[in-house]
């Protein structure tokens, strides 16, 4: 989540409706039939998840064992709910917001993320007036009802930084240390103010799911020379992962029109999380590109836990082939990830699609 940039198509996400067939062979005999082939649970899956269908910007949020899964459509908000993510391909998907014709939030709905806060479901999501390279800001809707697939959503209004109302894309919410804040990528100032147009990460203390509170923190900018392929420079989709007391924010660089959109890592490593200088940069990328696995530009991840909790995922979007850009061809994929010696993540490569990948443990 796009991965959200200036320049992306607009897309649909159309639903494939899968017919399955049913044959009954009259026997004559009413005592029961033994398969000769009888059919074996599949262990395996393959990605991409959702075959031909598209899925930029994908998340997963995992709550009393179902999982929720969302991704950039372009026109509105859906929800699939399953309780096996190796099932996503079959699971149903549950359209729970759409915006009006015309206004701030009418257009280019990119990269919803739903929590689960203070007893209520928020979705937080990036919208417009229909110019992307433009007027694109963060939107929260609220739900009180006990499954976000049901009940009304209702309109919260935008994420707004104190005094830094500018394009601001991606965001997500994270607790660190008992304190909850919003972490998105946004402009340095207002579009035609800008020289370099960068996107960068900042991060604001929140006041309650859908107010900010206090001046925003620049976290990160993309100067290294594997996050300035394409144009704009980017650094997009921040997301937080913790483990052990650590925590790490792992986020997306480069354009996503280049073939080496990948992912970044910056540490925590100091103590306030509101103070730049807290945060270490890794100098080199923690997942990148794989001509032979046949994935091109992945990023934009999620991470989720298996159903038994003991596994890792990550989740994130990649085209098959390259030179596909910031458009529909972007699907999901997802793989189990492990840890280094020093605690950090260690995502490995891309597994190339069609391979058999063993299901999330307890699946």
């Amino acid at each position: 989540m796009t991965s959200a940039s200036f320049h992306r198509s607009r897309m649909l996400a159309p639903l494939l409706l899968l017919g399955l067939l049913a044959c009954k062979k009259e026997s004559g005999t009413t005592a029961p039939i033994t398969p000769t082939n009888p059919t074996t649970p599949a262990t395996t899956f393959t990605n991409p998840l959702l075959g031909n269908t598209a899925g930029p910007d994908p998340w997963v949020y995992q709550k009393d064992g179902t999982y929720y899964y969302m991704a950039t459509t372009g026109n509105n908000v859906t929800i699939r709910k399953t309780a096996k993510m190796s099932e996503l391909g079959s699971s149903p998907s549950y359209p729970v917001w759409s915006p009006l014709a015309t206004g701030d939030n009418s257009r280019d709905v990119w990269a919803p993320e739903l929590h689960y806060l203070d007893g209520k479901w928020y979705i937080y999501y990036t919208a417009g007036p229909g110019n992307c390279c433009d007027g694109q800001k963060s939107w929260v809707l609220e739900n009180s009802n006990p499954d976000p697939t049901r009940g009304g959503w209702v309109e919260k209004g935008r994420i707004i930084s104190p005094g830094a109302d500018y394009w601001a894309i991606d965001g997500t919410v994270a607790e660190i240390n008992g304190q909850r804040y919003y972490i998105w990528s946004g402009q340095s100032g207002p579009i035609g103010n800008n020289t370099d147009n960068e996107q960068r990460l900042y991060i604001s203390a929140m006041r309650n799911p859908w107010t900010l509170d206090g001046a925003r923190t620049e976290l990160s900018r993309p100067t290294l020379s594997w996050e300035r392929n394409g144009y704009p420079k980017v650094n997009e989709a921040p997301q937080i992962l913790q483990r052990d007391g650590k925590t790490f924010l792992i986020y997306s660089a480069s354009h996503c029109s280049s073939d080496d959109y990948a992912l970044g890592q910056l540490t925590l490593t100091g103590t306030n999380p509101l103070d730049a200088a807290s945060w270490t940069k890794l100098q080199t990328p923690v997942f990148t590109k794989s001509a032979a696995s046949r994935a091109y530009g992945p990023g934009h991840n999620g991470f989720f836990k298996s159903k038994d909790g003991t596994q890792d995922w990550i989740i994130y979007h990649a085209n098959n082939d390259p030179g596909q850009g910031c458009g529909g061809a972007r699907k999901p994929r997802m793989q189990q990830f492990t840890w280094n010696a020093d605690g950090s993540p260690n995502f490995g490569s891309p597994v190339a699609i069609g391979t058999p990948i063993t299901r999330p443990a307890g699946e």
